[in-house]
């Protein structure tokens, strides 16, 4: 009997979640890892003026902490997910089947993805109802750069899959995406406090834009809608090119 994409995408994730909850490590970092991280940023921040920024240490954290759980729940999971499933031959099987490849690497990611959406309303209704923070000025912009993190940081992981030859050297492969962006990107340290020319090179990097957008959505201020036009537009550029990379070397057979 013939099945639908949703038929396909909705077993391949059954069957990645059986595997996500039995490996006790990919679970621990995508669960507690990011309430860790929020606690980490929040201390950091306490130490920076954040005046000139225009928001408190706990409004720079629990923003920043939406895009640092975004790359410990999507980019660091898949990474090894994709790289464990290659070696294991499964990616290599499940191309023979009735999947296309994107469904193959989509379901794969469903998981992390339902995941990753799910921690990011947890945070937010932390933030409102526990710690005294304000509603999300602009919905839209929150949500809308929620998902253009997640579709960026699948299409990064399989870029970063094609680079890793097993799975233990994924901690090696993806920690420059997972360090440029804690420290480039906003979320350590906004970009309003850096001089101007670090800051506009910061602009570039791939989660900048996803950054700016999640702090816009939830805390409102002065951006002006030509800043959230590049913000959005340099997400798509890194998306783009993450895809494009995906479908040029991602590799469905074991790294010999």
């Amino acid at each position: 009997m013939a099945t639908t994409t949703t038929d396909r995408l909705a077993a391949l994730g059954r069957a990645e979640l059986t595997l996500l909850v039995r490996n006790r490590y990919a679970l621990f970092t995508a669960l507690l890892m990011p309430l860790l991280m929020v606690g980490v940023l929040r201390s950091s921040l306490n130490q920076v003026d954040l005046d000139e920024a225009g928001m408190s240490a706990l409004e720079a954290a629990m923003s920043g902490g939406i895009v640092m759980m975004l790359i410990l729940v999507v980019y660091l999971n898949l990474v090894s997910a994709y790289v464990a499933r290659r070696e294991e031959l499964v990616l290599k099987r499940l191309r023979t089947g009735e999947a296309s490849d994107r469904e193959v690497l989509l379901g794969t990611a469903l998981p992390a993805v339902v995941l990753a959406v799910a921690q990011s309303v947890l945070i937010v209704v932390a933030g409102v109802a526990f710690l005294g923070m304000g509603a999300p000025r602009r919905p839209e912009l929150l949500v809308g750069g929620v998902l253009a993190g997640v579709v960026m940081l699948i299409a990064l992981a399989g870029a970063t899959a094609a680079l890793t030859r097993t799975v233990e050297s994924a901690q090696i492969t993806t920690m420059p995406l997972f360090l440029v962006s804690a420290m480039g990107s906003g979320l350590f340290v906004p970009l309003e406090i850096l001089p101007d020319t670090v800051s506009s090179v910061c602009e570039l990097l791939p989660l900048t834009g996803v950054m700016t957008l999640v702090r816009a959505g939830w805390l409102g201020g002065g951006s002006g809608a030509g800043e959230l036009a590049g913000a959005a537009l340099t997400a798509v550029a890194w998306t783009v090119i993450s895809v494009f990379a995906v479908q040029r070397w991602f590799r469905w057979e074991p790294r010999r």
